[in-house]
């Protein structure tokens, strides 16, 4: 496991658009799919990651806790599946089923998207405005898995309030810490270069 920070896109950037496949239905998802939200959070996970394993019961509590026609959420996953089986499809799927998303989880085979967003880790987190320009990308909250503090997502949680509340979100903003995401082998982004 190499710990890893987010890259800390810059805020205003335009979200990246993407076309993957939700693991449970098959169902391809893009950003048209969230059209109509005022919000959108996109979430870097997996299934093996000890620090997603951490917050999961709170992934799964963001999406209950919002109404969808305010926030849209998606979770994409981009780990080498061939290396890492845990996060192929299937154990998404099952992950998803488990855990009582209501959100779409996808699976991105050619980690394209990942790129797209300068992901890094895992979780890695990004919320973006109505005009879909990046409000927010940082941690969840304070919680590690070692660190004995509560997870509660108050940072992230944060930045939602704000932006449907239409107010500005705070620019100080801490890198969420996590994984590496599972590059293949001679696809490494040169964000890290």
């Amino acid at each position: 496991m190499t710990l890893t920070a987010s890259t800390m896109l810059p805020l205003g950037t335009q979200a990246p658009d993407f076309y993957l496949p939700e693991v449970v239905y098959g169902k391809k998802i893009s950003l048209a799919t969230f059209a109509d939200q005022k919000a959108l959070l996109v979430m870097f996970i997996c299934q093996h990651c000890p620090f997603v394993k951490h917050i999961q019961t709170e992934l799964a509590s963001l999406g209950n806790d919002y109404p969808s026609n305010d926030l849209g959420i998606v979770a994409i996953s981009a780990n080498d599946a061939a290396k890492y089986p845990d996060d192929a499809p299937v154990s998404l799927k099952a992950m998803a089923i488990k855990l009582g998303f209501n959100f779409p989880l996808c699976y991105d085979e050619t980690q394209e998207t990942a790129k797209a967003y300068t992901a890094a880790c895992t979780p890695d987190f990004f919320v973006f405005d109505a005009e879909r320009k990046l409000a927010y990308r940082g941690q969840l909250d304070d919680s590690r898995p070692s660190n004995g503090k509560p997870v509660t997502g108050a940072d992230l949680r944060a930045a939602i309030a704000s932006l449907l509340a239409d107010n500005p979100v705070t620019s100080e903003q801490k890198p969420s810490i996590g994984c590496n995401i599972k590059w293949k082998p001679g696809n490494e982004p040169s964000y890290f270069g």
